[in-house]
C-alpha cells in the first residue's frame, strides 16, 4: 500500500490496528463456534451409544433423523417410488 503525502505511517498503523482488531474478533466467534460444534457433536454421539445400549438400531435412528427434516411431500414421493420398486423386485 503506497503513502500519498497525506498519510502517516501511523495513520495507516491505526487503520491496520482497527482492521486487525475486527479480524480477531471474527476469528475468535468462529474458533468458539467450532467449539460448540464439537462439543455438540460429542453430546449426539454420547445420544446415540445411549441409544444403542438401550435396544435401538442407530441406523434406522439416523434414517428417521433424515426423514424428518425432509418436506412431508418429499418423504411421500420417497415412499411411494420405494414401494414401486419393491414390487417390481417382487419383494
Amino acid at each position: 500500500m503506497a503513502l500519498d503525502s497525506t498519510e502517516t505511517t501511523d495513520d495507516v498503523a491505526s487503520q491496520g490496528n482497527i482492521a486487525a482488531d475486527r479480524l480477531r474478533s471474527l476469528i475468535e466467534r468462529i474458533e468458539r463456534l467450532e467449539e460448540e460444534r464439537k462439543a455438540l457433536g460429542s453430546d449426539i454421539k454420547d445420544i446415540y451409544a445411549e441409544a444403542k445400549s438401550a435396544g435401538f438400531d442407530v441406523a434406522v435412528l439416523r434414517q428417521l433423523i433424515r426423514i424428518r427434516k425432509q418436506e412431508p411431500a418429499d418423504v411421500e414421493e420417497q415412499e411411494t417410488l420405494l414401494d414401486v420398486y419393491r414390487r417390481a423386485l417382487g419383494m
